[in-house]
């Protein structure tokens, strides 16, 4: 190992005060494994891909040999710090089911941009830990080849649940992971042995779509979360009502978890707090976006990296489940866009809105 002196003579193991930094710097689970703690996460990945299941995700595929293992990531690894930074609602994130002129967008994506918030403390916590140790490392947040929540799993965070998400006892479905990669050799935590889902299948039944197979294996392409976000082209029709107003990802599954019941919203890191004018956008300025207002509306957002036709696509898909004669105007000129994806969803909100509108005025 590589302690200072300082920190060896002292009462705190270096651990001990790692953890503390870490709360210090605004997470609120942590925990060490071993770098090859989680050794089935590869294979379980590639059984994954090799079904099909990850749709659009062709990155997934081309980084899977790098993805499987933190070895494979990076040989000199000893061990993984993983770590967790609340976001948990203060109102349950399926209030806006039944106002269809607003758009639903995920908790996690209302607040300031995830990616940003949790690298800048896992970088402080990174520059903490060479001070005091000399060691070499890396920092790690969702868009790298890392399988953060295995690694998790492993650390003592919390278990995978059926809905393939971590949950932990403490901040129930709603943490943002983050990893370092060090060549120290740190004490371990307790791993999460077991799944405390029980016989329980509330994720499971919740799911708008279908998208869970079975208890732990979920068909991205099914879900909404990768429909409304992931991917590029036309949403499949078969999944177009179930979408509902969910315009940004979707909650449902985490939502309905029992383990919630314990997750407390004054935990959740202060950046994530939502801002008002996206915890219920209206659709008919969605609708109304241009390139240059989606950039100014989702600046400091996760959701800025979809782009204004994504986003006008999937509030299309909204604006046709509505019932709101009101959006015509809008959707008709949008039957007009540049983008033949949001032109085609236009025409098919339009159609629909018309059927539901007939079906009020003629009776069933």
């Amino acid at each position: 190992m590589c302690y200072r002196p300082a920190m060896l003579a002292g009462n705190p193991t270096l651990r001990q005060a790692l953890e503390e930094k870490a709360k210090e710097l605004g997470f609120c689970a942590f925990g060490v494994a071993r770098a090859d703690a989680a050794p089935r996460s590869g294979e379980r990945l590639r059984e994954w891909l090799a079904s099909g299941a990850h749709g659009d995700m062709i990155w997934m595929e081309e980084t899977a040999e790098r993805r499987s293992s933190p070895q494979a990531l990076w040989p000199d690894v000893k061990s993984v710090i993983s770590l967790g930074m609340s976001y948990a609602p203060g109102i349950d994130p399926l209030t806006l089911a039944d106002q269809p002129d607003v758009g639903r967008i995920s908790v996690y994506a209302q607040g300031g941009d995830y990616h940003d918030v949790v690298k800048k403390a896992l970088k402080a916590l990174a520059r903490w830990l060479v001070e005091e140790a000399g060691c070499e490392l890396k920092v790690f947040v969702d868009t790298a080849p890392v399988m953060e929540k295995p690694l998790a799993e492993a650390a003592g965070l919390g278990w995978q649940g059926k809905h393939t998400n971590l949950v932990s006892r403490e901040d129930g479905s709603w943490l943002f992971l983050g990893a370092i990669f060090t060549t120290l050799e740190l004490e371990e935590s307790a791993p999460a042995h077991a799944v405390h889902c029980g016989s329980c299948t509330r994720c499971l039944d919740a799911c708008p779509t279908a998208a869970f197979l079975a208890p732990f294996r979920l068909d991205a392409r099914r879900c909404i979360s990768y429909l409304t976000i992931e991917h590029k082209g036309p949403i499949p029709i078969e999944f177009r009502e179930p979408m509902g107003n969910r315009i940004y990802g979707c909650d449902d599954c985490l939502a309905v978890c029992p383990w919630n019941r314990f997750a407390q919203a004054a935990r959740a890191n202060a950046a994530f707090r939502p801002r008002a004018e996206l915890t219920a956008p209206a659709l008919a300025d969605l609708l109304a976006l241009d390139d240059a207002s989606f950039r100014a509306v989702f600046s400091g957002s996760p959701i800025k990296r979809i782009g204004r036709n994504r986003m006008v696509r999937n509030a299309c898909i909204a604006a046709g489940n509505s019932g709101s004669a009101e959006l015509v105007p809008v959707l008709e000129r949008l039957t007009e866009d540049e983008d033949p994806v949001v032109a085609e969803a236009a025409g098919w909100a339009l159609g629909r809105l018309a059927a539901v509108l007939q079906l009020e005025l003629t009776g069933p």
